[in-house]
């Protein structure tokens, strides 16, 4: 296990990852598990549209963790602009599967709540 971890640290340290989370203890969780990672957090944006002002800013982005459900918005006018940037997302979302709308079927899901090594595992494998 510890060297699946080391390889996995390997491949997202220095990653700048886009959190989208409208709920605050959930944002600064998910941050601390993104720096503990090694990775550079981008936001988090609380709202759709400071997502939407941080992409527009060029601020650089290797992939993203979305929230599917931000303040009552569904996320995926964000999750069709990555896609169009070419930057790989999961969502996180306490619904699971059943809460993506089928256009998404190919994204990974992170199940919150999750663990550290479970956002770790799921952010090395979308940028695969």
């Amino acid at each position: 296990m510890l060297f699946e971890v080391a390889q996995m640290g390997m491949r997202i340290e220095g990653m700048r990852v886009l959190v989208v989370e409208d709920e605050s203890l959930v944002a600064l969780q998910l941050e601390d598990m993104l720096l503990d990672l090694g990775c550079q957090v981008v936001g988090p944006a609380m709202r759709l549209r400071a997502a939407g002002e941080l992409l527009d800013s060029g601020v650089g982005i290797d992939c993203a963790v979305l929230d599917v459900n931000v303040c009552g918005e569904m996320v995926y006018p964000i999750a069709e602009r990555l896609t169009q940037m070419g930057i790989p997302f999961i969502f996180a979302t306490g619904y699971g599967r059943d809460g993506v709308d089928q256009r998404w079927t190919a994204v990974p899901i992170l199940q919150k709540p999750y663990t550290s090594e479970e956002i770790g595992e799921s952010l090395a494998l979308c940028v695969q």
